[in-house]
C-alpha cells in the first residue's frame, strides 16, 4: 500500500476525491488527463494511487530538476520511507534508488533519453507527464514518444497527463480523446492588490530589467510585510533580479530559490521555518513546486523565455510580460494553506492586455536538439508522431540544416552513426559535436570541462572572458556553480545521461587524453577551440585594430564591452551573443580568444575562395577573395577575369542602375517605340520592349556588346539602335517597314516621319496644304490602326487633329480657312481643298 489514509497529514489534498475516477479511466481507457490547480496534490497523490492500482513502476516526468527532487522527497515522506527505498528519482548526473522502485520521479529530458535507449520500458506500468500546461519542448516530445510506444509496442502502458489549467482539449485529443478529470479547487480565496510603479517602467533595450522596477518590487515586499502575516513568495524573471531584490531587502530573512542552486540551498527555501521568510524565486515555483508557509505573493509581472533568431542563429533568454494564466498560477500560491493576498506590480488595465497563455516552447525555441531526438527515434521532422503542435517550418528547417552540417543526419533527414553518438551524449547537438571533435584537439578532460561550462549559462553575469570563468570554476570561487560544473564534467566522462547506469556515450571509449600534441595547446586556446567547434558561425575577427566590434563568420556583427579584457583580441570564438531588437550588432556575452590558423582548422568547411567580379559605381571591379564565411581573409586583384563573369557583372550593373546608363539616340528611341507599337497591336512574335522586358532579356539584344564593357564610358559607346534590331522577329521583320512605317508619303510628295508612342496610334504631323485632295486616312499595322493626323498651320502649329479626313474637309476646313487665310496670304487656301493641288511651297512675292 502506497497511498496513505486521508487522515495522514498532507494526504487530504483536493485531488484525493478524484483519484478513483482517474484510476478507473486508466484501467478502462489506458489514458487520462487530470486537471488540478497548483498545490492540490496531483503530483503527490496521483503516482501513489496508480502504484496501488497497477502492477509495475510508475514513472513521473517533471519539467525541472528542482521539482523532480522535491516531488520524490514529498512522496517518500507520504509513504513514511527514506528516499531510494520504494520512492526514488533520477536526473542528469544524479539519482536515488535502483531497481525495484514503485514510483520514480525523473526529469522529462532524462526520460526521453531512456526511451531512445529502450522504448519498451520493461517493468513500467504507467507514465505520468506532469505540468503539461507549461508546454516545455521535452514534455511535448515525451508525450509523442509515449503515444507512439503505446500504439506500436505496449498497448498496456498507461499514460496520464496533468495540467494546472483547464485548456486541455488538444491534450485530450492527442491521448485518443482521453477522459478529462478535474479536481475542484478547495483552495482559499486570494485577494488581488494592484500595485503598479508610480511611473511606467518599461523594459530596457535587450530585454533588461530597469533597476527602478526592482526598487519598486522591494518596496511592495516591505508593504506586504507590514500588511500581512505569513511567508512571502516573490516572483521575478531570473537570477540577476533575484540577487537585485535580495540586496534591496537587506536585513530581512530572504531566501533565493532558483534552478542552479545547490541542493542544500533549495531545501532551505522549500522547508517550513519558525521565522517569517521572504522567498524570491522565478517561474520555477509557478506550478511544479510548492513552497510551504506562503500567505502572500508579490509578482513582478515578468518572466524569462527562450527565443531564437533563426536568421542569425543567435539564441537568448528574453524577458517578457507574464501571461494571464501564469499570473493566476502565481497568485494561487498565496491561497494554498489559508486565505492569502497577491500584490501585482502592474495595473488592472495592463492586465487586460496580457496574453492568455505563454507561448509553447516549440514555437519560440532552438529546435536542433528536438530535431535530433526525432531523427534518433526514426521520425525525421516528426513524421508519423502525434505532436501537440507542429514545429514552425523555418525553425525546423534551420535545425535540420544544422544537423546536416554536423553530419548528424543525412540528406533525407535520417540519423547517422555520428548522430547517434551525439544523441547519446545528452547535450545540445552543437556541444555534442564540440565534445566529439574537441577531444582529439585539446584532450578529453579539457573538452569535457569546456562543454560542461557551455551547458550552464550561470556565468552570464561573470563577464565575457570565458577562459577566466573556466579558471574561476577550477578554483571553486563560485561554490554552487563550481559544484554543478564538476558534476556535469563527470557526467560527460562517465556517460550517465540515461540516469546513472554507468554506460559511456557511444564512441567515447578510449577518448581520455586526446591526440598527439594536445598538451601543448594553452588553456585559453583550448577553450576557444571547443567553443569554435560548437559555434563555427560565431567565429569572429576584429573589424579594426582599435575597435571592440567584430565580424562573425555567420554574417552578423558583434560588439564587446569597451572594458572587456578581451578587447583588441584579433580573433574570438563567441559562445554567447544576443542581439537587441533594432540593433545591427549583437552583444558578446561570452567568448574565448583564438587565432587565424585555429579558425581555419576548426571551421575549414566555411573557408572558400571565389572570384568576385562586380559592377561598382560605374566600373568593373575584379577581386579574388578568400573568406571564412562572412569574414574576408584575403582580397587581391584578379588579373585575368573570366569573360563570362565580367559579362554577368555588367548585366547585373545595368539591371540595378536601369536602362538610362545606355546612350539612347533618337534612332534608338524611335525604333523602340515602333517595336512597342507592333507588340501592342500585333502581339506575338513581336517582343515587349518595356524596361522590365529589356532588362530581363539583356543577352538577347545586348549580349555581344556587354562582353567588351569595362566601365561606364564603354556603355555610352554602344549603338543601342543596332542592338535593338536583334529583337526583330524573323520572318515578320521583313514587313516591319510596312506594319510600322518610319515615314509616310503625303499627297505633296513629302516623306513625313510618323511619331510612335507605344500602344497609342501613331501621329503624322504635316502642313495642311500638303494633304489637299487626301480623303482616305492612312492606316498601319495591317490596316488595324488609323493614323492620327496633326494638320499644321504655316507656322507648324496644329490647327486640327483628326483620324477622319473626309469629315474634316467638310466641317473643319471652312472655319480653319476663315481664321488663317488673312494671316498667311502667301499660302493657298482654296475654297475646294479636294480639287486643289497639294503643295509644300508658298506663292512667290510680287
Amino acid at each position: 500500500m502506497l497511498l496513505p489514509e486521508s487522515s495522514v497529514q498532507g494526504a487530504e489534498l483536493p485531488v484525493r476525491a478524484v483519484l478513483p475516477a482517474v484510476v478507473d479511466a486508466v484501467r478502462s481507457r489506458g489514458t487520462a488527463v487530470l486537471v488540478a490547480p497548483p498545490g492540490s496534490g496531483k503530483t503527490s497523490l496521483l503516482p501513489l494511487a496508480l502504484g496501488d492500482a497497477l502492477g509495475g513502476t510508475i514513472v513521473v516526468a517533471e519539467p525541472r530538476r528542482m521539482a523532480t527532487r522535491a516531488a520524490a522527497t514529498r512522496l517518500a515522506q507520504l509513504v513514511g520511507e527514506p528516499l531510494g527505498q520504494r520512492i526514488g528519482y533520477a536526473m542528469r548526473g544524479e539519482r536515488s534508488g535502483g531497481k525495484g522502485l514503485r514510483v520514480e520521479v525523473v526529469t522529462t529530458g532524462l526520460l526521453v533519453r531512456r526511451l531512445q535507449q529502450n522504448p519498451e520500458l520493461p517493468g513500467v506500468a504507467a507514465i505520468v507527464i506532469d505540468e503539461c500546461h507549461e508546454r516545455h519542448l521535452d514534455a511535448d516530445l515525451l508525450l509523442a514518444f509515449c503515444l507512439d510506444i503505446r500504439a506500436n509496442l505496449r498497448d498496456d502502458l498507461a499514460i496520464v497527463a496533468t495540467s494546472a489549467t483547464p485548456d486541455t482539449i488538444r491534450l485530450s485529443r492527442a491521448l485518443g480523446t482521453a477522459p478529462v478529470i478535474t479536481a475542484s479547487a478547495a483552495l482559499f480565496d486570494v485577494a488581488i492588490e494592484w500595485a503598479p510603479p508610480p511611473v511606467p517602467v518599461p523594459l530596457l533595450p535587450g530585454g533588461r530589467v530597469d533597476p527602478r522596477l526592482l526598487d519598486h518590487v522591494a518596496a511592495v515586499v516591505r508593504r506586504a510585510l507590514a500588511e500581512n502575516d505569513g511567508d512571502i513568495l516573490v516572483f521575478v524573471p531570473g537570477e540577476a533580479e533575484i540577487n537585485g531584490v535580495t540586496r534591496r531587502l537587506a536585513g530581512e530573512n530572504v531566501l533565493p530559490l532558483f534552478g542552479r542552486q545547490s541542493r542544500a540551498e533549495q531545501e532551505r527555501a522549500l522547508t517550513p521555518a519558525a521565522t517569517r521568510r521572504i522567498v524570491v524565486t522565478t517561474s520555477v515555483a509557478e506550478s511544479s513546486l510548492t513552497v510551504p508557509g506562503v500567505r502572500v505573493v508579490v509578482d513582478s509581472g515578468l518572466a524569462r523565455e527562450p527565443r531564437t533568431d533563426q536568421s542569425r542563429g543567435l539564441g537568448a533568454l528574453v524577458t517578457c510580460r507574464v501571461s494571464k494564466s501564469s499570473a493566476d498560477q502565481r497568485a494561487g500560491r498565496a491561497g494554498r494553506e489559508a486565505p492569502g493576498r497577491v500584490y501585482r506590480c502592474w495595473s488592472a488595465t495592463d492586465h487586460t492586455h496580457l496574453d492568455d497563455h505563454p507561448a509553447p516552447e516549440i514555437a519560440i525555441a532552438d529546435l536542433a536538439g528536438f530535431a535530433l531526438d526525432l531523427a534518433a527515434w526514426g521520425a525525421p521532422a516528426g513524421d508519423g508522431l502525434t505532436l501537440l503542435e507542429a514545429p514552425p517550418e523555418v525553425a525546423m528547417t534551420t535545425a535540420t540544416e544544422l544537423l546536416r552540417r554536423l553530419d548528424a543526419v543525412d540528406d533525407s533527414g535520417r540519423i547517422t552513426e555520428r548522430g547517434r553518438r551525439m544523441a547519446a551524449i545528452g547535450a545540445h547537438p552543437r556541444l555534442a559535436r564540440a565534445l566529439l571533435d574537441g577531444t582529439p584537439r585539446v584532450g578529453a578532460d579539457r573538452a569535457r570541462e569546456v562543454v560542461a561550462m557551455l551547458s550552464d549559462d550561470s556565468g552570464r553575469d561573470f563577464g565575457d572572458d570565458l577562459p577566466a570563468r573556466w579558471r574561476a570554476l577550477r578554483r571553486g570561487e563560485d561554490r554552487g556553480a563550481a559544484a554543478r560544473w564538476r558534476e556535469e564534467t563527470k557526467r560527460l566522462g562517465r556517460g550517465d545521461s540515461l540516469g546513472g547506469d554507468g554506460a559511456r556515450p557511444a564512441g567515447s571509449r578510449g577518448a581520455t587524453t586526446g591526440g598527439p600534441g594536445t598538451a601543448g595547446v594553452p588553456d585559453d586556446l583550448a577553450a576557444g577551440i571547443v567553443v569554435g567547434l560548437a559555434y563555427p558561425d560565431r567565429i569572429a575577427r576584429i573589424r579594426a585594430a582599435d575597435s571592440t566590434t567584430y565580424q562573425m563568420s555567420g554574417g552578423t556583427g558583434a560588439a564587446l564591452d569597451p572594458q572587456s579584457p578581451l578587447r583588441t583580441t584579433p580573433w574570438l570564438a563567441i559562445a554567447v551573443a544576443d542581439r537587441a531588437p533594432g540593433r545591427a550588432d549583437a552583444r558578446i556575452r561570452s567568448a574565448a580568444p583564438i587565432d587565424e590558423q585555429t579558425a581555419r582548422d576548426i571551421a575549414g568547411d566555411l573557408v572558400s575562395t571565389t572570384d568576385q567580379i562586380r559592377w561598382d559605381d560605374g566600373r568593373i571591379v575584379t577581386r579574388r577573395v578568400e573568406a571564412l564565411g562572412a569574414i574576408v581573409l584575403n582580397d587581391v586583384p584578379l588579373t585575368k577575369p573570366d569573360p563570362l563573369l565580367v559579362k554577368a557583372a555588367v548585366r547585373d550593373g545595368i539591371r540595378r542602375s536601369g536602362l538610362s546608363v545606355l546612350r539612347w539616340s533618337e534612332a534608338a528611341l524611335a525604333l523602340r517605340e515602333r517595336l512597342a507599337f507592333c507588340h501592342a497591336h500585333l502581339g506575338d512574335p513581336w517582343p515587349a520592349v518595356d524596361d522590365e522586358a529589356l532588362l530581363a532579356n539583356l543577352d538577347d539584344w545586348l549580349g555581344t556588346e556587354l562582353a567588351s564593357v569595362r566601365r561606364a564610358g564603354d556603355l555610352a559607346r554602344i549603338d543601342v539602335a543596332s542592338a535593338l534590331r536583334r529583337l526583330l522577329p524573323w520572318p515578320a521583320a521583313t514587313r516591319f517597314g510596312e506594319l510600322a512605317p518610319e515615314r509616310l508619303q503625303v499627297p505633296s510628295g513629302s516623306e513625313v516621319r510618323l511619331q510612335y508612342d507605344g500602344a497609342e496610334p501613331p501621329v503624322l504631323a504635316v502642313k495642311l496644304q500638303e494633304v489637299f485632295g487626301w480623303t482616305v486616312t492612312p492606316v498601319v499595322a495591317d490596316g488595324r490602326v488609323p493614323v492620327v493626323l496633326h494638320l499644321l498651320s504655316p507656322a507648324r502649329r496644329p490647327v486640327a487633329i483628326t483620324s477622319d479626313l473626309a469629315s474634316f474637309w467638310k466641317q473643319g476646313y471652312p472655319q480653319v480657312r476663315a481664321d488663317l487665310r488673312a494671316r498667311y496670304p502667301r499660302h493657298p487656301w482654296p475654297e475646294d481643298p479636294l480639287t486643289a493641288i497639294p503643295t509644300k511651297r508658298v506663292k512667290p512675292r510680287r
